[in-house]
């Protein structure tokens, strides 16, 4: 269960990891961008947001596991039997923050028994925040403003739809699959804003036909599986398997 005393604490701890990566967005500290072990880029926002945001669930939530884009996951032998655990990505859209895109984001998000019960993505520098709990609806919150309630749409068999897809994956699989539907546009979108537009109807579909991993995916998840008029939303996206990668999946069907 979800308190609504620990929704609001977990708002101001992604609020207070997202105005440390805005340090380095703006330039007043060197980010020191570096090549991880697998190639993809990692920078000092990720590492102090990651800081901030670990030592604060402990805090809110101490016993309850911790994993996080920028550490060490336990292995499967030690998780299989997790009920409850976080999944963290400190900076997700990193790629998109080195360009200086305003399209990164902020990620917490909290399984319960294989399923996100929480889900919290901000994009700080939009001064953009999504939030969510199972049972309670998606909602939005832009430039100090109140929470604003967000529905997803569910178009009608053959309307032609509008796609978001990836700012920096683009794909000839993808390409292939959308010659299967009809499309009426396509726009693009960084880090888990993509599920955050399909959660409050900007856009209808988002495929993403490559590996993602579990951090990537659980808070934009929450938001979206919580936007439903008539309940929860389908997502075929699923939680703490053995490498905690993702295959690909469309997000909106």
């Amino acid at each position: 269960m979800v308190t609504s005393e620990l929704r609001s604490a977990v708002v101001d701890l992604v609020r207070e990891a997202g105005r440390a990566t805005m340090v380095y967005y703006d330039g007043s500290v060197s980010a020191d961008v570096r090549e991880k072990d697998d190639r993809s880029p990692v920078t000092l926002a990720d590492e102090v947001a990651h800081g901030i945001l670990l030592e604060g669930l402990r805090r809110l939530d101490p016993g309850t596991p911790v994993v996080s884009e920028e550490a060490e996951a336990a292995g499967y032998e030690a998780r299989r039997d997790w009920r409850r655990f976080w999944l963290v990505d400190p900076l997700d859209g990193t790629k998109e923050f080195i360009k200086r895109r305003a399209e990164f984001t902020v990620n917490v998000g909290l399984i319960e028994n294989g399923e996100p019960v929480l889900g919290v993505v901000q994009a700080p520098a939009l001064d953009l925040l999504y939030w969510a709990v199972k049972g309670e609806g998606a909602w939005r919150e832009e430039k100090g403003g109140p929470a604003e309630r967000i529905y997803s749409t569910e178009p009608a068999p053959g309307t032609p739809l509008t796609i978001v897809e990836s700012l920096s994956h683009p794909s000839a699989e993808l390409e292939e699959y959308l010659r299967t539907i009809p499309v009426a546009r396509r726009v693009k979108a960084g880090s888990s804003l993509k599920f955050c537009w399909v959660a409050e109807g900007r856009a209808d579909l988002y495929p993403r036909l490559g590996p993602t991993m579990e951090w990537d995916v659980a808070a934009g998840d929450c938001v979206y599986r919580q936007s439903g008029r008539k309940g929860e939303r389908t997502s075929p996206l699923t939680y703490n398997k053995p490498d905690l990668r993702n295959t690909s999946f469309v997000i909106g069907l």
